[in-house]
């Protein structure tokens, strides 16, 4: 984990490897922002004309090195684009820093040192920057045989060949002995720890975590930060009559497991609980997906990652609140024992599904652990799952959906989003779609009308959810993994998506701010 200091040094004596700056589009051109004054100063004033002559605009996300003058403890430069300059009086947004500082992290791959002299107007501004640079400053090595550096060679290379993660970032101006700056970005440090481990799982491939190894992440965890857990195997499943995650991984040769992983508090006043859809590998089942729809499908127990990390992050954190992680672990495989289209499962709640579809496994899965989880009365669940390929259709790859069984919730999680820097939208669940559902020989099927199919599945998800409780459903099948070019701090493969928003969920809920 890349370390983070604050520092009260100038951008011009901080001792570093390279010194990052920002860099705006004024009126006239590009103008250095504010932090940058010490370094502007070291170039005669004239690093803008310089930065320009390199042809560098101020566009966002628009990265540019070079030498540093004389005067600059650091040997290096690195300007980055944080888009239009604010206009007076105003500053720029949170979101607009932490992109920015991540596109800086991700271009110092393989530095030791950098130093941050980003604008930092208030203890939220540095918290921005401390996620973007430590958000950025990643990669996954697990599997790659030069991710140990040689013997007698310094350094270590990082994913695809590239070097290592940037080692050290300091905030010049980050105000060390100020609580709300150190709260801030200690927070931060632990935000950005657990989105890495979610983005770890996610990237591993499924030969490496089957739902077995997936518990056992869990388990090691629980008890590395002292939370509760429980791990239902196959047998206690089918004691249980947990059906649907029973019939999505009776095809597989690896078992499923429903994990309980706890973070409770002596003064919490209200419990959150977080149910996880977490298909370590899905082929479709007997429904098999096409060719070129299988590669990336180590993803789809992105949702299950986001609650495992959000768990953890609360107790890291000591949230007065308790925060409840269901962890629906299943392979979907297609063999002699699979599940068929056309069968009928009967689920943990006994309600029975005719199974339409078997690569609709994801609302199955959920629906067990909705149920489980309904039993305790939490005063709120939120189920995240990379469910629907139509969300996707809806949103793009950059979107989460929000569907809700309360509005006002609904809204509240779409603002948090907003908040944090999450692309979220909320979505409806139009009654008249839920008599696609019906089935001649079950209580419902798993599959209704193709047309707003996303919309479908959180209706189906709805027909689980304990009588009274408030629920939402975040549909992360977008933005859970990334497969083009990175940008800001988002990598290629897993991104950890709507651990933020869940988190500031439950930091918003334990102080009894849900508006």
């Amino acid at each position: 984990m890349t370390a983070l200091t604050l520092s009260t040094s100038s951008a011009a004596t901080a001792r570093a490897d390279a010194v990052v700056v920002g860099v705006a589009k004024g009126a006239k051109g590009a103008v250095p922002a504010t932090g940058a004054e010490a370094v502007d100063e070291a170039f005669g004033g004239k690093l803008a004309a310089v930065l320009e002559t390199l042809g560098a605009t101020g566009a966002e996300g628009e990265v540019t090195k070079l030498p540093a003058a004389d005067g600059l403890k650091a040997p290096v430069v690195l300007a980055v684009g944080l888009g239009a300059a604010p206009a007076k009086g105003e500053t720029y947004d949170n979101e607009t820093l932490r992109r920015a500082a991540g596109s800086a992290a991700r271009a110092l791959n393989g530095t030791k040192k950098a130093a941050f002299a980003l604008p930092l107007e208030d203890a939220e501004a540095a918290a921005a920057v401390a996620e973007g640079a430590l958000f950025g400053a990643y990669a996954f090595t697990a599997f790659r045989s030069d991710a140990a550096p040689a013997k007698g060679k310094k350094g270590a290379k990082g994913g695809n060949g590239s070097s290592a993660p940037l080692a050290e970032v300091t905030l010049v101006g980050g105000k060390p002995r100020d609580k709300e700056f150190k709260a801030a970005t200690e927070r931060a440090q632990v935000l950005a720890a657990e989105i890495h481990r979610a983005r770890d799982l996610i990237n591993t491939p499924s030969n490496a975590l089957d739902p077995k190894a997936f518990a056992a992440e869990a388990q090691a965890a629980a008890k590395e930060f002292g939370l509760k857990v429980e791990v239902l195997d196959e047998k206690a499943l089918k004691k249980g009559g947990f059906g649907g995650l029973l019939g999505v991984g009776q095809g597989s040769d690896t078992p499923p497991r429903l994990v309980r992983i706890a973070h409770t508090h002596a003064k919490a006043t209200k419990t959150l609980a977080l149910v996880g859809k977490g298909i370590t590998y899905d082929s479709g089942g007997i429904s098999l997906k096409p060719a070129g729809h299988n590669e990336t499908m180590k993803c789809d127990m992105a949702g299950a990652a986001a609650v495992f990390a959000t768990v953890v992050a609360a107790a890291r954190l000591g949230l007065e609140v308790n925060v409840t992680g269901w962890l629906a672990l299943a392979e979907n495989m297609p063999s002699g024992n699979a599940t068929r289209p056309g069968d009928v499962l009967t689920m943990y709640s006994g309600k029975t599904v005719e199974v339409l579809n078997t690569d609709a496994e994801g609302r199955l899965v959920l629906a067990d652990a909705l149920t489980r989880a309904s039993e305790e009365e939490p005063d709120a669940i939120v189920d995240v799952a990379t469910l629907t390929g139509a969300m996707m259709l809806a949103l793009g790859s950059r979107t989460f959906g929000i569907m809700a069984n309360d509005d006002a919730f609904r809204t509240t999680i779409h603002e948090i989003a907003e908040e944090v820097g999450e692309q979220a939208w909320p979505m409806p669940m139009p009654a008249e779609l839920r008599k696609g559902m019906d089935s001649p020989v079950a209580d419902i099927a798993n599959m209704g009308e193709r047309m707003g199919g996303g919309l479908v599945a959180g209706l189906f998800l709805k027909e689980f959810v304990g009588e009274g409780i408030t629920w939402a459903h975040l549909d992360i099948a977008g933005p859970a993994f990334h497969e083009s070019a990175p940008y800001g701090y988002t990598h290629k493969g897993g991104t950890g998506s709507s651990v933020r928003t869940l988190l500031r969920l439950a930091e918003r809920t334990a102080s009894g701010d849900l508006g």
